[in-house]
């Protein structure tokens, strides 16, 4: 966020893990990333083992599902604007948005 302030832009804070995105919303996101939900979940998360999701890799709509219910499996952070998002993973990737 420090990185996204530094060049003047005060970001809107989205809570997910307070308020879960609903599956339409998720969507929305995979979208705006180009990226189908298998791409945008985290493999090394806990739920993502217990819930034995290796599995269900291919099945887009299980994961949205298990990603509204599970919010903290979604990769993060998330940076969207003007209809495109992208994983701020390097922190510096965010900055090909502004």
């Amino acid at each position: 966020m420090q990185l996204l302030r530094n060049n003047g832009i005060e970001p809107e804070i989205v809570e997910y893990l307070k308020y879960p995105l609903s599956v339409n919303e998720l969507k929305s996101i995979a979208q705006m990333l180009g990226l189908r939900p298998k791409d945008f979940i985290r493999k090394g998360e806990q739920d993502f083992k217990n819930l034995d999701l290796k599995e269900k890799l291919e099945d887009d709509e299980v994961l949205f599902s298990v990603m509204a219910d599970f919010p903290k499996l979604m990769e993060r952070p998330i940076a969207v604007k003007g209809g495109r998002a992208i994983i701020g993973r390097p922190p510096d990737e965010i900055l090909d948005l502004i």
